[in-house]
């Protein structure tokens, strides 16, 4: 086994570098390992940050550059004569060839988090005569974000790097999966759109009749069908682990990153943050939404007894949960926390701002404006679950579930209130008739 620190400290620069080309043309060397030592290196001070992102980068840039000329230079010849070895002949090439002339750039940016795939690609796009100047957009783009990512959380972890570089590992091969699949979904929507949107329509017309007449709000509805499983499946998951007790890791690690970022001198920041996750936000909000909806909305008293419903039930939904499941949480100021699972205030700020910010949306049709708003939302409740965090109040975890109980309401209650806003006007158009 290679002693990386001791070659670290011989060739520096020079060696990350070379390990990094070497690693992406398919040499059986740890790349994502030595990227972490040297962000390691960088915490002791050893090594300069930039230097180092620089010159790993510059390593994956020419290892790409070369595999896609290897496989450019081989090009098709190669695959029909040999590619049977491996199942690959002459009519799968054709397949891949089309998929990676309309998705295979995109995939470039993932396919360094994903074991083997960044391997092969830089050679199946050379093969595939994907335009170099395409390839390289993408190409040195994710390489450098690659290398960048893992240099820094070396650098960030520091000496717990060891202890965690496995965990860290793990989720970053996860988030590489992730985003493949999250790409694939996105092919074969393409593919077969009008397949899918028909079953779609089929299964929404059972609970809505007249679907098409939703208008403006059709893609807010469908991105809430589509958010709702999402969320249940990662309410199911998290259930699951909270079970098995698996969550040490996550909320070990995690911890320590949010405190490794934000030191003592974000105080007085995360005290502000902290009010985010209060009356003080909340009250104002509720207020606006409730002015807006009485100003712009066509079904003022539903949209107004669904904003009531949302933010007292998601209160008693927090009650719920954390009795039910009723985790010590951490120890804070030498007191023992209780029932901290899920976060009640990341909960209660992705119910209240994440439906007022529906409610806000569903009158306004500037589609800057609700993107503003949208990452308005985002930024709130991550800052609000950060100084939870941070003042080690509620575990990772804790805040994590937080998010998705919330998310399973919010949206199951946006659903629900287009559904009845619907049967409402059907109502009406039957009475005028």
């Amino acid at each position: 086994m290679w002693d990386w620190t001791t070659w670290l400290e011989q060739y520096g620069y020079g060696l990350i570098s070379l390990a990094v080309f070497l690693e992406i043309l398919a040499l059986p060397l740890p790349g994502d390992m030595m990227l972490s030592y040297t962000g390691l290196y960088v915490y002791e001070g050893k090594m300069n940050w930039i230097i180092s992102i620089l010159s790993a980068g510059a390593g994956a840039a020419a290892s790409i550059s070369l595999s896609y000329w290897i496989g450019y230079r081989l090009g098709k010849p190669f695959i029909v004569k040999y590619g049977h070895r491996i199942h690959l002949g002459e009519e799968q090439m054709s397949r891949i060839t089309v998929w990676f002339e309309k998705y295979g750039a995109k995939l470039l940016f993932i396919a360094y988090f994903i074991p083997g795939l960044k391997h092969i690609t830089g050679y199946f796009c050379g093969v595939t005569r994907m335009p170099f100047r395409r390839y390289a957009v993408f190409a040195y783009t994710g390489g450098l974000f690659w290398v960048s990512l893992f240099i820094s959380l070396g650098r960030v972890l520091g000496p717990k790097w060891e202890a965690y570089h496995s965990t860290v590992n793990r989720y970053m091969i996860i988030f590489g999966i992730g985003s493949a699949l999250l790409a694939l979904t996105f092919y074969f929507y393409r593919k077969y759109k009008r397949r899918v949107l028909a079953s779609l329509m089929d299964l929404l017309m059972k609970g809505i009749r007249h679907f098409n007449s939703l208008g403006k709000v059709r893609f807010l509805v469908l991105a809430s069908f589509a958010l709702l499983a999402l969320f249940v499946s990662l309410m199911l998951g998290m259930i699951q682990d909270f079970l098995a007790h698996e969550f040490s890791q996550f909320d070990e690690v995690t911890s320590y990153i949010v405190l490794a970022v934000f030191g003592s001198e974000w105080q007085d920041q995360m005290r502000l943050f902290a009010q985010l996750g209060t009356i003080y936000l909340y009250g104002p909000l509720i207020v606006l939404t409730s002015v807006w909806i009485m100003l712009r909305g066509r079904n003022k008293r539903l949209e107004l007894l669904f904003l009531l419903w949302v933010v007292l039930g998601g209160e008693v939904l927090d009650d719920g949960l954390r009795m039910l499941f009723h985790r010590p949480g951490p120890v804070a100021s030498g007191i023992q926390l209780i029932n901290t699972f899920p976060s009640k205030e990341t909960l209660t700020s992705i119910t209240v701002c994440g439906f007022s910010a529906f409610l806000l949306l569903r009158h306004y049709s500037q589609s800057l404006i609700r993107i503003v708003v949208f990452l308005f939302v985002i930024l709130v409740c991550l800052l609000v679950g950060i100084s939870r965090i941070y003042y080690n109040v509620q575990f990772p975890s804790d805040v994590a579930a937080g998010y998705v109980f919330g998310g399973v309401w919010v949206t199951m209650n946006v659903i629900l209130l287009e559904v009845l806003r619907k049967l409402q006007d059907n109502d009406a158009t039957i009475v005028a008739n």
